[in-house]
């Protein structure tokens, strides 16, 4: 029996790690937006996921994720190339809270160790996750539709939540 809304145990172990992580959306004409994530969070339950986001440099997908609710958001393993797929066409935006503020550091140090052994330095992946604090904004979303998107013949299917 397939449940509301929520992520089963398998895929909350793979989110529950500093992951390579794009939000993405389309405005009211349709034309896509892509940003790039500083942190995430699966909820326990696995019924709520929270991705943080530099509100200011992505300003146009902030307003089209509020204005439409349409969310996808794609996790990645570098060093796999494993992906998943989560969407939602009832997601929010809002200012992050204190807790959640407090995710991008430890977030970014694990993805810095995980693209370390793929002989990224410290210093690119610190520029590439660069924002600041006081721009962060926390995209949330409740998992309606699960996809595994790993290149390769599975590309695509979906995956039971």
């Amino acid at each position: 029996m397939r449940r509301e809304r929520g992520l089963d145990e398998t895929v909350r172990r793979f989110l529950d790690r500093s992951l390579s992580v794009n939000a993405a959306t389309s405005d009211q004409d349709g034309r896509p937006l892509v940003a790039r994530a500083v942190a995430a969070r699966v909820s326990p339950d696995g019924g709520r996921l929270t991705v943080l986001i530099d509100g200011r440099a992505n300003a146009a997908l902030v307003a089209a994720v509020a204005g439409t609710g349409r969310l996808a958001v794609v996790f990645t393993e570098p060093s796999t190339h494993r992906s998943i797929q989560i969407k939602d066409d009832n997601a929010s935006v809002a200012a992050p809270t204190v807790e959640e503020s407090a995710l991008p550091g430890p977030y970014i140090d694990g993805f810095i160790a995980e693209l370390a052994g793929m002989g990224f330095t410290e210093a690119f992946v610190r520029a590439v996750m660069e924002f600041e604090p006081a721009d962060l904004v926390a995209l949330h979303l409740a998992p309606a539709d699960v996809f595994d998107q790993t290149p390769g013949p599975k590309a695509g299917e979906r995956i039971p939540a």
